[in-house]
Formats: C-alpha cells, sequence, structure tokens
C-alpha cells in the first residue's frame, strides 16, 4: 500500500492532471448508452485485463439488481445501447434476462465476447442465441497471428477464436447487415519505454481482413483499435516493471484535444453487478463513483427512484483518461478520431 502511494505521488508530480489539461470540466451529456459489468466471472485470465477476471472470480450480478436494470431498460427509451460486458458476459447471472428485456425494447444489444466461451460445456448454445436476438458482437482477438494473441489471452485461445468466428460467419454474422461482428485489436504490453500509440484502425483493419480471409476465409466488420489504460492487471504489470508514471507521461505527451468531444463517457453509465452506477468502465475498475448534482453516490435504485438518467453533470476524471485522448483515442468502439 506505501508502494502504491508512492508510485501515486510520484504520477502527481510529473503529470497534469487531466481536468487541468482540457482546461474545463469534462460535461456529461443525455445518455444514451447503458453499460453493464456482469461480474468478474470468466474462463480466460487475460494478462492486459484491466477487470482482473479470471475462471477463479465468482463474483456476479444478483437476481435483485438483475430485476433493477430490467426495469430501467423498460423505462428509459432514450437508452438506445446496452452493452453487456464482464469477464466473460455470458458466464454471469443476468446474461439471458437482459439480452431479452432489451430486445423486447427495441435497443441494440452489444456482447463483448472473448469468443472462446462456446467451446465451453454449457455455453455451446450462444452462436445461434446470439443469431437469434441479433446481438451485435464485438470480440476481442489483439493481434491476427496465432504466437501475439497466445502470449496475451493463453496457448490454443487463438485456434479457439478462429473456430468461433467461423462458426458466427456461417450464421450469417459479417455478411448479413443484421449481424454485425467487430474485432478489437489491444497492443501488447510495453516491455521498455519505448511506448507507441495504437495503429491507425482504418490500415489496419485492412491488414486483418485480408489476413483472416486469406488464411480462415473469415469476414467481419469493423476493427476497433483500444489503448491498454493503465487500469487492472495493466496497471498492476506497469508498476511491477517501473513504467507505469512514463507510460502515463507518454499518454499525456501524446493528448489530442480532438477526442475529448467524442468521449464515451459523456454520453453513457457504466453500471457493476452490484448495482453501482460510474461514467465508464475504467472509473468502475479504479472504484470512482459516478455522483449526482448534490454529490451523492448513485446506484442503478436511485435512478429509478429519481426517474432519470441525467443527473450527472460531470464526469470524475483520473490521469488514465490520458488513455481514451492519446493519438486518434481510444473507447470501447475504437478510435475517435
Amino acid at each position: 500500500m506505501v508502494q502504491q502511494e508512492l508510485i501515486e505521488r510520484n504520477a502527481d508530480a510529473e503529470i497534469i492532471p487531466f481536468n487541468k489539461k482540457i482546461n474545463a470540466p469534462l460535461v456529461k451529456g443525455k445518455i444514451k448508452i447503458l453499460q453493464i459489468n456482469l461480474g468478474k466471472r470468466c474462463n480466460l485470465a487475460c494478462s492486459h485485463c484491466h477487470v482482473e477476471a479470471g475462471p477463479k472470480r465468482t463474483e456476479e450480478l444478483s437476481p435483485e439488481i438483475c430485476d433493477q436494470l430490467i426495469e430501467l431498460i423498460y423505462q428509459f427509451p432514450q437508452i438506445n445501447i446496452v452493452d453487456l460486458t464482464g469477464g466473460a458476459p455470458e458466464m454471469n447471472y443476468g446474461f439471458n434476462r437482459l439480452v431479452e428485456a432489451a430486445r423486447a425494447t427495441g435497443k441494440e444489444v452489444i456482447v463483448r465476447s472473448n469468443l472462446t466461451i462456446y467451446f465451453e460445456p454449457g455455453f455451446e448454445y450462444l452462436p445461434e442465441y446470439f443469431a437469434k436476438y441479433q446481438l451485435r458482437v464485438v470480440a476481442s482477438l489483439p493481434c491476427y497471428l496465432e504466437d501475439n494473441v497466445d502470449k496475451m489471452r493463453g496457448k490454443g485461445v487463438y485456434n479457439d477464436s478462429i473456430g468461433a468466428i467461423q462458426w458466427l460467419n456461417q450464421l450469417g454474422y459479417g455478411s448479413d447487415p443484421d449481424l454485425i461482428i467487430d474485432l478489437v485489436y489491444n497492443p501488447p504490453l510495453p516491455i521498455a519505454e519505448s511506448f507507441s500509440l495504437t495503429p491507425q484502425q482504418t490500415k489496419l483493419e485492412q491488414d486483418y481482413k485480408q489476413f483472416l480471409k486469406e488464411h480462415f476465409d473469415i469476414e467481419f466488420n469493423q476493427l476497433f483499435t483500444i489503448t491498454n489504460l493503465p487500469v487492472g492487471r495493466t496497471k498492476f504489470y506497469l508498476q511491477k516493471t517501473k513504467l507505469y508514471t512514463p507510460y502515463l507521461k507518454f499518454l499525456e505527451t501524446n493528448f489530442n484535444a480532438g477526442t475529448v468531444e467524442n468521449l464515451m463517457c459523456r454520453e453513457q453509465l457504466s453500471i457493476d453487478y452490484l448495482g453501482n452506477v460510474y461514467d465508464c468502465d475504467f472509473n468502475q475498475m479504479e472504484n470512482v463513483a459516478a455522483r449526482s448534482v448534490t454529490g451523492e453516490k448513485l446506484t442503478v435504485n436511485k435512478l429509478l427512484e429519481a426517474g432519470s438518467l441525467d443527473i450527472i453533470n460531470e464526469v470524475h476524471t483520473a490521469f488514465y483518461c490520458y488513455g481514451c485522448t492519446a493519438g486518434c483515442g481510444s473507447s470501447c468502439s475504437g478510435a475517435l478520431t
């Protein structure tokens, strides 16, 4: 704990706080997206996971909080996207209930899938289920080369991921306009202070499409390039290798003011498995709660009582916000500019 405090203090001394960099409060807009983290249960334990999910984690959504979320989905037509994440969201309680409630109310549903879950006992039904409800699949494939993927995500993950995408392609994903599959690129964790920004998204997408089509006859819709933010396992790794503050400084140095207008935190709420409300998934992992204009920490139940989703004036910012605003920017939907 003492070491952690020293690291944070050093960062304080060397890096300009994000709110001072933008020289204004980061104002919350009208809420359109409900991102729900269903829990930390996952069949993988990826080295860069900011959620610190894994097979030994047991935290997941409760029936009570699931009921509240379904009420929220029905009560607020302004929500046009329900974004389900985890862990492996499919493994955690409430996945099917939330999917079916969101689709019944005409909302788009995104499922952030690790793909390999389809081959786990009891989850083989998922690809057909996804197609039935026209879920938008956003799937992690941090490289199109096997060795790089397996180093980050575990031995055999690449081959399972390829098989899963082929399975989805057979059901129409990547070709049917109602069945969207997007892939996510994450850079490898740095091994020294030779940091680099994520590659240009459009060019890298072309490389992915050419390689995957040529070698596996795979088709997908878009590639999202996402920066590794210094949160969760990435943060622990950077601290261990004494790269935490240098990496933050690198991100700050590459700050792009043109990304701020499009930041995902401005029009979304991030909900954890306990029903607490945050501005974004990264604030959720760092336990930086969203607050009402009166300073009260928010929960799903409090939003229901208020009868409004739009009771947050400002987004809480931190040093890791530079990860979303460096270079072309980074969000759950890839580059921002």
